[in-house]
């Protein structure tokens, strides 16, 4: 079960195709939208309802984007998520009644754990993102700026209550409709009470980047990344494959799922940005709608798979998702991070830390000299490509699925 953008489902098309291949009949339940993407893998489709891309080109999702600071953005998002999980719980509990084990992303948590209480099916989580609280850093959520040691781990349980509440009326509204579920079951399905029964958190993330805390408790693991499945034979389109040919390695960039208010003048920096710094350039228009003029040294391109492009890049510019992050990680090129909103600042500040970064330019601060001068460092640099190429040996010799599929296997053996 996973609900958000692009890359809250691409990696766990990856983990749903180590999962049947390991022998498991597996559905997805994710956004009709992303249909292409889970069934490409070869397994069942369950289709929610909410269209996120058209969420966030919403006023409501206008207002999300015009907050100004971290905490608003966490609270318009907060609002978001509660007017539109109660119109996914019933395809969610129609599929869980069906199922023999659930696997939950760190978005519908709180709903698929309920629904494992309420139906007696066990149930694990799978994150992309460290959203426990620990005393090492404070919620990736916020960027993950550390307060120190005790604000660190009172903001990070204060954050995982406020998403309870997000929950609240739609566990409370599900579970009475569930004949079985038993009194107290919407109490239960709380974080506190899921701490309690140390319910197991499976986290597709590299020990290499983000090491385990020290203080997270027994049942959460940080297990390596899933990556996206990609399909026997899938190739570049033949117009990259000729621009790829033309010249020098280009810079990829790209903002994934963020949207920015001035679509046509933040690709007209960006264009500025790579002449200046003598470098050719893919640029992604994403949800972002990034505008700028094709010349022999910008192509512009739609959606592409990043495991295939990103390692024959100089560069890669953007918006530290976690799945892009990983995908650049993955192919072992420098990175310019432009951190958008929420765990953006998270994963810029961990590739900086790496050395795979030489520094994060935000995307409210993006100017053309910035942006040209991060890129001169990264791909001038070799120190950059150096640590990126032994960062990516690791995460590449890591299996995050195989962690996963003994985990849901145990969890099968466990319901028989």
């Amino acid at each position: 079960m996973t609900a958000g953008s692009r890359g809250d489902i691409a990696p766990y098309t990856g983990l749903a195709h180590g999962l049947a291949a390991a022998g498991h009949e597996v559905t997805v339940a994710t956004h009709a939208s992303f249909g292409p993407l889970v069934e490409a893998a070869g397994v069942g489709l369950c289709p929610l309802p909410v269209d996120p891309r058209a969420e966030l080109e919403s006023g409501r999702g206008r207002a999300l984007h015009a907050s100004s600071t971290g905490a608003g953005k966490i609270l318009r998002l907060l609002a978001m998520a509660r007017a539109l999980v109660g119109d996914m719980a019933p395809p969610l509990a129609a599929l869980a009644r069906e199922s023999d084990a659930l696997v939950c992303s760190s978005s519908l948590a709180p709903l698929g754990h309920a629904l494992g209480e309420g139906l007696g099916v066990p149930s694990l989580g799978a994150f992309l993102q460290p959203l426990h609280a620990t005393r090492e850093f404070g919620p990736s959520v916020l960027g993950g700026r550390s307060y120190g040691p005790w604000a660190n781990l009172l903001t990070g349980h204060l954050g995982n209550l406020a998403l309870d509440r997000v929950f609240a009326e739609t566990v409370r509204a599900t579970l009475r409709d569930l004949p079985a579920a038993a009194p107290g079951a919407a109490r239960a399905a709380r974080h506190r009470a899921r701490e309690r029964q140390r319910w197991p958190v499976l986290h597709g993330f590299s020990p290499a980047v983000v090491p385990r805390p020290r203080d997270w408790r027994p049942g959460l693991e940080v297990c390596g990344y899933w990556w996206p499945h990609d399909p026997p034979g899938a190739r570049l389109p033949d117009r990259i494959e000729t621009f790829l040919a033309a010249g020098a390695p280009p810079v990829f960039v790209g903002l994934g799922s963020a949207t920015v208010p001035d679509p046509e003048r933040t690709g007209a920096t960006v264009v500025r940005a790579l002449r200046a710094a003598g470098l050719r350039g893919v640029v992604q228009r994403g949800w972002a709608g990034l505008r700028a003029r094709e010349a022999d040294d910008v192509l512009i391109v739609e959606e592409v798979p990043h495991s295939l492009l990103f390692p024959r890049v100089a560069a890669v510019v953007h918006h530290c998702g976690a799945g892009t992050t990983a995908a650049g990680l993955r192919a072992g090129v420098p990175a310019v991070p432009v951190p958008v909103q929420f765990d953006a600042g998270f994963w810029a500040s961990r590739l900086v830390a790496l050395g795979v970064a030489p520094r994060a330019v935000p995307l409210r601060a993006l100017t053309a000299d910035r942006l040209a001068a991060a890129l001169v460092a990264a791909v001038r640099d070799p120190s950059h490509a150096h640590r990126a190429r032994r960062v990516a040996a690791r995460v590449r010799a890591e299996d995050g699925t195989g962690a996963v599929v003994a985990a849901v296997g145990a969890l099968a053996e466990r319901r028989r």
